[in-house]
């Protein structure tokens, strides 16, 4: 049996390790100032960032469901007997179900998963994923494996301003600090797929000060794969990456990337996120 790992653009995994573990990915696509681009395929992040700073509409759209049947047929053209599709939360993109009504006429079986997440936590999900189908397990066993490890992830981020996410319809829980959002800096995180406030605090250091603190806190003596993701805002991320590689002992993988068009088009310039995912 040979299991394929599909899944989308915002796991934000690199060209390298897409290529390596033979992932298959979609892409969502972003449009900008009206015109409408695939995200890693014909936008970069800094465009993004640079409408966002000059006010040009940007909104985001799920990718159409011939995409990923076209992905799963090639796949099983390639010799795929299953495939396990992963994506982002379904409170924060619809592209799940564009993966579910394709996975209905694929040419072979696909469990299609929610992976309540995004970024990287994702992204470690599907990379163990693939680890493990290339040692022979079944599916069932590469999905559970994948939607254990999304769960057990902890994804922490800052933001210079709400608004982006206010604008975007993804703000969820977090809406209720909204009302403050020019005297505070706040700290929100990922739960159960959806966008909560976790704390606020008074300036920029403070609040990248205190992400660094959840994230020790959520790593602890495991062993964990870490990634620090932004939006131009490379130099706070190197910092931050210095120090959590310093902190967290029980570091297996470190990744330090820049988010793509499609979230970083929500969040705004000036976000720094970390995943941490442990190893099971």
């Amino acid at each position: 049996m040979v299991t394929a790992l599909v899944t989308d653009s915002t796991a934000y995994l690199s060209a390298d390790l897409i290529e390596a573990h033979g992932i298959g990915v979609v892409p969502l696509h972003v449009v900008v100032g009206g015109q409408e681009r695939r995200e890693g395929v014909d936008v970069a992040a800094g465009e993004v960032a640079d409408a966002l700073r000059n006010f040009r509409p940007v909104s985001t759209s799920r990718p159409a469901p011939q995409a990923f049947l076209d992905l799963y047929r090639e796949l099983a053209d390639k010799g795929a007997d299953s495939i396990v599709s992963v994506h982002i939360s379904a409170d924060l993109s619809s592209t799940l179900g564009s993966a579910q009504l394709a996975s209905q006429h694929s040419p072979v079986p696909v469990t299609v998963i929610d992976s309540r997440s995004m970024g990287m936590a994702m992204g470690y999900a599907v990379l163990a994923g693939a680890a493990l189908a290339a040692r022979g397990a079944t599916a069932e066993e590469v999905a559970d494996h994948v939607r254990a490890r999304c769960s057990n992830a902890t994804v922490v981020f800052y933001v210079d301003t709400l608004e982006h996410l206010r604008r975007g319809g993804r703000i969820g829980k977090a809406n209720a600090l909204v009302g403050s959002a020019l005297a505070i800096k706040p700290i929100l995180g990922l739960q159960d797929g959806a966008i909560v406030p976790l704390e606020r605090v008074r300036t920029s250091s403070r609040a990248i000060a205190r992400l660094e603190e959840l994230a020790v806190e959520a790593a602890g003596s495991q062993r964990v794969d870490v990634a620090v993701h932004h939006l131009d805002s490379a130099e706070r991320a190197e910092k931050l990456a210095e120090r959590l590689q310093t902190r967290i002992e029980g570091i297996e993988d470190f990744q330090l990337l820049e988010l793509g068009a499609v979230v970083g088009a929500h969040v705004g310039p000036g976000t720094l996120a970390i995943a941490v995912s442990p190893r099971i």
